[in-house]
């Protein structure tokens, strides 16, 4: 019975032998209950999806043993990758809004693991043997409900990891064959994908326990010259945020006017443009107010994977960058994947 959490993994430098390999999926991970008519989409912390996803409940129905527990992830895929930013506009408080978005754009469910099926709970066994009842309960699925690939073999793992980022994954997730499905735990090992970039620094947002930084953010200059807002750099010790404080005051502007992004409370101008600040129903009227500095800086940061234009997680400070320029960071130095077509992965 809903809520389980999923299991989960912890990050590895290199793909561990041994084990079961499939790709890591970038898309909200889920585990879907049936229960005859009766279908329940779980998140990652136990809240429910199924509002959000009226096309995957539907796909439950049709696809899915009459009674059984799907581990997997949805993803919306389209054009040969996936497409992480036009899941998050899934969850929206309108029903008439997802109705529209689930026609206009439709999820699919990559199907990794079997908790429960019929009246036999599957969770105590180990995965080799979770893996054959998946294959043989979900063998006859048809789009969008898909089977994750998956490999024992370490040359073939090492083949995905470096093809299958050019179709929006994010790196490989390995699993112990002979484990039990442990929810909550990080029993399984996830391999990512790391590179670095030299992004200017145009401010940053104070820590919620006062006047001290919380996270810097980032720009990058576009084409046209314009300096975008890509994310942000948060990850650091209270006595760092403090040293921080103190470095980047001569820094400051006390005013936005002449800043690249002093544009950021208007609504057109974040619509075309990358600017921080904007509000949105992921901060729930959250104070995103910001301190302006001179983009005079740059740093160099650890990121694991792009989502269009931005970092899609957050990105890690590994050193200021004196040698180089403002004005010489721009999209240009991003290594780009080589294209994949995700329907070579997700072929029925």
């Amino acid at each position: 019975m809903p809520p389980v959490a999923p299991m989960l993994a912890k990050a590895v430098p290199e793909i561990p032998p041994g084990l079961q390999y499939e790709a890591k999926w970038d898309g909200f991970r889920a585990i879907v209950f049936r229960d005859g008519d009766e279908v329940e989409i779980g998140s990652r912390t136990g809240k429910p999806l199924t509002r959000y996803f009226p096309e995957l409940v539907a796909a439950a129905l049709a696809e899915l043993p009459a009674r059984c527990v799907v581990d997997g992830e949805i993803v919306i895929a389209h054009d040969g990758r996936l497409h992480f930013e036009e899941l998050l506009e899934r969850i929206h408080p309108a029903a008439s809004r997802v109705r529209t978005l689930a026609e206009r754009t439709p999820a699919s469910f990559v199907a990794f693991d079997l908790l429960a099926l019929d009246r036999t709970d599957l969770s105590g066994r180990p995965l080799s043997e979770r893996r054959v009842a998946l294959l043989e309960a979900l063998g006859p699925a048809r789009p969008p409900v898909y089977l994750a690939p998956a490999t024992t073999d370490l040359g073939l793992a090492r083949t995905w990891f470096s093809r299958f980022e050019g179709a929006g994954l994010d790196g490989v997730v390995a699993k112990p064959l002979d484990q039990p499905y442990r929810p909550g735990q990080r029993t399984m090992f996830k391999v990512k994908h790391a590179r670095t970039a030299d992004c200017v620094l145009a401010g940053y947002r104070e820590h919620k326990s006062g006047p001290v930084v919380g996270s810097l953010l980032l720009g990058l200059y576009d084409s046209a010259g314009q300096l975008q807002h890509v994310g942000v750099c948060a990850s650091f010790p209270m006595t760092r945020r403090r040293e921080l404080a103190e470095e980047l005051q001569q820094l400051r502007l006390d005013e936005l006017s002449g800043h690249p992004w002093s544009a950021w409370a208007d609504e057109t101008a974040q619509a075309t443009s990358r600017l921080p600040g904007a509000q949105s129903r992921w901060t729930g009227g959250k104070d995103l107010s910001w301190v302006p500095l001179r983009p005079e800086r740059v740093c160099e940061v650890a990121y694991d994977h792009m989502e269009g234009t931005r970092f899609r997680h957050t990105t890690q400070f590994r050193r200021w960058r004196p040698d180089r320029t403002p004005e010489s960071c721009g999209y240009q130095q991003l290594e780009e994947p080589v294209n994949y077509d995700l329907a070579e992965l997700l072929r029925p």
